[in-house]
């Protein structure tokens, strides 16, 4: 267990982005634990309001997010002040996308329907840097071998195709499977090859005068969307609470 933990993590240097991720999850899990206890009225914690503003946790994520990326940038990616800054970074990252939603809609949707793409951003953040930590490198760079890395005319001749797949797939109304492609070029491709959600860039350009596939594109929609639409919802409600009626 030492000499994997040695070679694939103190090695390549990724101890500082495994501390991180580890900081990041654990601070968005107290988080949302304390956030829901305030809202049931619970414990001794309670919003912060100096002077009747509330103190939303995106602000002090902002600052632990400016303090570890200054220390990083500072140092090294070795040594006990790269842990450090890995740290205070992986918690100011846990507490700004807890509340992702409400930098998107300027507006406090914390407990709406719309809060819930915080928790979907947020199982999207984890799902990619473990993908980083696994070896996965953007467009599929890490498939090749290193002849083929050498090789400057074939390194961005993958780039450009796995990048061509990703931006084909996000046109086509399928982001998931667009910023998950850029690091899996398989699921890039997949993406680009299938229909065009209704509602996309794609299906308004390419199925205006093909009816058919316009209906095909609305029916797979439908049934992909009951399928897994409400599964989704109840793993986000579970991870980040359920949103106010």
């Amino acid at each position: 267990m030492g000499h994997w933990w040695y070679r694939n993590i103190v090695e390549p240097g990724k101890l500082p982005l495994l501390l991180a991720l580890a900081s990041f999850v654990l601070t968005f899990l107290v988080t949302r634990a304390v956030t829901r206890l305030i809202r049931a009225g619970k414990g001794p914690f309670r919003n912060i309001t100096p002077g009747g503003v509330h103190i939303h946790h995106v602000v002090p994520g902002v600052i632990l997010m400016v303090l570890g990326g200054f220390i990083a940038l500072a140092g090294d990616r070795r040594g006990f002040g790269a842990g450090v800054a890995a740290v205070l970074f992986g918690m100011g990252v846990g507490l700004v996308l807890d509340e992702f939603a409400l930098i998107l809609h300027l507006d406090d949707v914390y407990w709406t329907e719309e809060g819930t793409k915080s928790v979907e951003i947020v199982i999207l953040t984890v799902a990619l840097v473990a993908l980083i930590l696994g070896g996965f490198l953007p467009f599929g760079v890490n498939e090749l071998s290193p002849e083929e890395a050498t090789d400057r005319f074939t390194v961005v001749r993958t780039v450009a195709v796995n990048f061509l797949f990703a931006l084909v797939a996000l046109t086509k109304g399928k982001g998931r499977i667009a910023v998950v492609g850029v690091f899996v070029p398989f699921v890039a491709l997949f993406g680009a090859i299938r229909l065009a959600r209704p509602n996309s860039p794609w299906a308004r350009r390419f199925y205006r005068k093909r009816p058919k596939a316009r209906a095909r594109s609305r029916v797979r929609a439908y049934r992909h969307d009951r399928r897994w639409s409400a599964l989704r919802r109840k793993v986000e409600h579970v991870i980040g609470g359920a949103p106010s009626p």
